[in-house]
């Protein structure tokens, strides 16, 4: 099952670094929000990757251009006509599609431009900026045996602040560190689709988010699978400095593969 993966908007509420590279280009931990990203799938043998291209879509084509390289040890010989000898090659057994899909084109339209290299099977979606501790082996078994036409996984987020614990005199009472918000479940990207969801975009001005995915609603053909594990997007400087000290620290969630590095 193919992974297609949105890695073209323009990342302005983390301005500080995306002027220079495209959102899913910022590293956490020395490598590439989008590497994590595909790590996650990778761990569960998902290994044929789509990306969809915009903003500074070059960055990401010269990333893989030159990531075997940059993960083999290697010998140059420029005695020999510069002869190159790889070693000892250190990379994933990725097949990775990189496709310009615009430069101001909506997720929706972004997809839709895939379309041709989907090869009309189901496959999964997701959002160049989000790590998670999802199991997606499990949302994969759970699309198939419901038989909708797609499935997007839900989270609850954390509240940004703690809260105290209050009683009716303004007694404090306890104090909780970030609980749950207001109980509301929403879409954490991780999508199993359907070929024919693609019909349910109309073009380049789509955005995913609103008409495909109510109208998949309306028709009854959207399920979503409840994830009360960890879950964070990357929208902000903190956000990304937030993933950073749990990668520091050996404590990221994420990181279902267990090689630091």
């Amino acid at each position: 099952m193919k992974v297609v993966i949105l890695a073209g908007g323009f990342g302005t509420r983390i301005s500080e670094e995306s002027h220079l590279k495209p959102k899913p280009m910022i590293e956490i931990g020395g490598k590439p929000i989008l590497w994590h990203i595909m790590k996650i799938y990778s761990h569960y043998g998902f290994n044929d990757f789509i990306i969809c291209l915009g903003y500074k879509g070059y960055v990401i084509k010269e990333y893989f251009a030159h990531y075997f390289l940059h993960e083999s040890d290697v010998t140059f010989d420029f005695r020999n006509n510069n002869n190159q000898i790889i070693h000892h090659a250190h990379v994933e057994p990725w097949k990775v599609t990189l496709v310009n899909t615009g430069f101001e084109t909506m997720t929706g339209g972004r997809l839709k431009r895939v379309k041709e290299y989907l090869e009309n099977e189901p496959f999964m979606f997701t959002y160049g900026d989000g790590v998670s501790d999802v199991n997606i082996k499990e949302l994969v078994e759970f699309h198939k045996n419901h038989k909708k036409l797609a499935t997007v996984t839900s989270v609850q987020p954390g509240g940004r602040f703690g809260a105290l614990d209050l009683g009716n005199n303004n007694e404090v009472f306890g104090f909780q560190e970030k609980p749950k918000g207001d109980g509301g479940w929403i879409n954490a990207g991780f999508f199993v689709l359907q070929p024919e969801v693609i019909d349910y975009i109309d073009a380049d001005g789509t955005t995913f988010e609103q008409e495909p995915l109510i109208n998949l609603a309306r028709d009854g053909q959207l399920q979503t699978f409840k994830h009360t594990g960890f879950w964070q997007p990357m929208d902000t400087l903190r956000d990304k400095n937030y993933l950073e000290d749990l990668w520091k620290k050996q404590k990221a969630p994420w990181n279902l593969w267990g090689r630091l590095k």
